[in-house]
């Protein structure tokens, strides 16, 4: 028996990264999985490697900067399976921006994403349940950065926090429709969307891992693979009646001086 045996797990931005990394450990604990991302390559390809290993599961493509694709992304799911039973808004924009240079068009496009996005997936999703009656879980993906976060993460930091209160609103209003939501702070971790990042804007060269590694208390980032399980335990009843959490899954410490 797995942790999510017979679970319906829909996986936001679960094309690479943390959300296929999600996927591929719903898979392994029993659940049919959809994935939702802007390209088709990457999602069909995952899609063919879990099916291929005697999962199930389904590419949904969803453009989640616009205002409908997310609600329309739970609809397609349901229409297939008949129900959601978890969510995880494992979607992230995280192209750089200043308090001073960020355009009101790249403001727009991190609340689009990183906020909007899993406000109307978690509506589609919650209303589905409720009208079922029936108990369901979310994570949201949210960041460490969500506290403060660097500078040049303005926008970014500005829609992750609001997903942060949102995590929390939502679990409040649900929590006796039996849904759990809850959140985690992730911290550095090493995905594709996190390579390209660093040489696109930071002019990383091929060592910029290892070099990352050397200021890490734990002397490396994190995988998706470790975020993966730990959102699989708070997608299954194994995490109990836990709601309204949003943890720090980081290796440094939040208010830590040294």
């Amino acid at each position: 028996m797995g942790l999510l045996d017979g679970k319906i797990v829909l996986v936001n931005g679960g094309t690479q990264g943390v959300g296929a990394a999600v996927a591929r450990a719903a898979v392994r604990e029993g659940a049919a999985v959809a994935v939702t991302g802007r390209r088709p390559e990457p999602g069909e390809a995952l899609v063919a490697e879990l099916t291929a290993a005697g999962g199930e599961a389904v590419y949904v493509h969803a453009d989640l900067a616009r205002a409908e694709a997310a609600r329309d992304a739970v609809a397609r799911v349901v229409a297939v399976h008949g129900r959601v039973d978890c969510l995880v808004n494992a979607a992230g924009l995280t192209s750089r921006g200043t308090l001073l240079d960020t355009t009101p068009e790249l403001f727009d496009r991190h609340i689009a994403v990183n906020l909007r996005a899993p406000f109307f997936a978690m509506q589609a999703a919650v209303a589905d349940m409720v009208r079922r009656e029936a108990p369901g879980t979310i994570v949201n993906v949210i960041t460490s950065s969500a506290h403060g976060g660097q500078p040049f993460l303005a926008p970014y930091v500005a829609a992750k926090a609001g997903l942060t209160g949102l995590t929390r609103n939502a679990a409040h209003a649900h929590r006796w429709d039996r849904v759990r939501i809850n959140g985690l702070n992730i911290g550095w971790t090493a995905t594709e969307g996190e390579d390209a990042t660093q040489r696109a804007f930071h002019g990383a060269g091929d060592d910029w891992r290892e070099r990352a590694a050397e200021r890490l208390p734990m002397g490396r980032l994190g995988r998706p693979d470790e975020i993966a399980d730990f959102v699989v335990l708070l997608l299954s009843d194994r995490s109990g009646v836990v709601t309204g959490s949003v943890i720090d899954w980081d290796q440094n410490v939040l208010g830590g001086l040294d």
